[in-house]
């Protein structure tokens, strides 16, 4: 599996609540109707919140400002290449990045391919 990652700076304009309601009400419900073209088997959003351990956290480390999300998504190898290739790759391609441009500050949103390497995992057996 090919695991993206698209770490998200919302635009200025928006507040963290806007976006992050734009981005599951309106946003998440596009990519689930172009997941068969583009090929993709898992997608995750992780909406930041505020919480005084993660305040706390970020102040010990001198982290830098906070990211408003993460997006995760899973392809299979083939399918990702193959899928970005056919017409209807194309088009969801390009009206995704369409509407990313309405709430993502694109610039600051800095996207990766990761190889994940699990460390521990816990399942509800064990």
């Amino acid at each position: 599996m090919v695991h993206l990652i698209f770490c998200l700076r919302r635009l200025p304009h928006l507040s963290r609540d806007q976006f992050q309601r734009y981005w599951r009400e309106i946003h998440a419900p596009l990519v689930q109707r172009h997941a068969a073209a583009l090929g993709i088997r898992r997608y995750v959003q992780a909406h930041t919140s505020a919480h005084p351990v993660a305040d706390a956290a970020a102040g010990a480390r001198q982290a830098p400002e906070p990211f408003d999300g993460v997006a995760e998504l899973w392809f299979d190898p083939d399918a990702l290449a193959a899928g970005a290739a056919t017409p209807a790759g194309i088009a969801a391609g390009r009206e995704l990045l369409a509407d990313e441009q309405r709430f993502i500050d694109l610039p600051r949103s800095p996207i990766f391919v990761a190889d994940d390497l699990i460390v521990i995992e816990k399942t509800a057996a064990g």
